[in-house]
């Protein structure tokens, strides 16, 4: 049990390194500052380049499949497993870094799954780029993976803990794109290639 809640606090802080922001810093630039203020990889990739927009998703998702890998591999149990995952989404979203004002999750979550149930992970991929191809939309993309997530994952046979670790995923990323919904309802969401 100890060494569950040391690495459930470990998750939550690695989690809360504001990926983004460090590299928007690198380059002289605070991102919240710039675009949608998003931490995020697609704001840094618009406020300074697609390389460190590429950088902060890969850094990103290492916050979540890093310590649920290590919590998989110590022979944790799912709920464990849930609660470390959750443990580096809400870091993401709440860090201690940065006041705990942080970007949406998407790739923290990715990350997590990827080391749960990477098979189920791919088709979440796949129904990502397929919703982003046809509408160009990355907000749309991401909220339409994350939303098939559960479903996918009782598909793949998770079990419940993990299940219910996706609906709590899909609700915060749901929550963390108001902004993005309500461009969509007035269809003024930025498409790609456009600024």
């Amino acid at each position: 049990m100890p060494a569950t809640v040391i690495l459930i606090v470990l998750a939550y802080i690695l989690g809360s390194v504001p990926s983004g922001y460090v590299l928007g810093k690198l380059a002289g630039i605070d991102v919240r500052n710039v675009g949608s203020g998003n931490i995020g990889a697609a704001n840094v990739a618009r406020a300074v380049g697609k390389w460190r927009g590429a950088l902060t998703l890969v850094a990103d998702a290492a916050k979540g499949f890093l310590p649920v890998l290590i919590a998989i591999h110590s022979g944790m149990e799912p709920l464990a497993i849930a609660f470390t995952a959750v443990a580096a989404f809400l870091g993401h979203l709440y860090p201690l870094f940065l006041k705990f004002r942080g970007g949406k999750g998407v790739a923290t979550a990715l990350g997590a799954l990827l080391a749960i149930a990477p098979v189920a992970t791919l088709v979440l991929l796949a129904l990502f780029a397929l919703v982003a191809f046809s509408s160009r939309i990355v907000s749309l993309s991401a909220m339409a993976a994350a939303v098939a997530a559960p479903l996918v994952l009782w598909l793949f046979y998770q079990p419940l803990a993990i299940i219910g670790m996706a609906f709590f995923f899909a609700a915060m990323i749901v929550l963390r794109h108001h902004g993005n919904i309500e461009r969509l309802r007035a269809g003024t969401e930025p498409r790609f290639g456009e600024h």
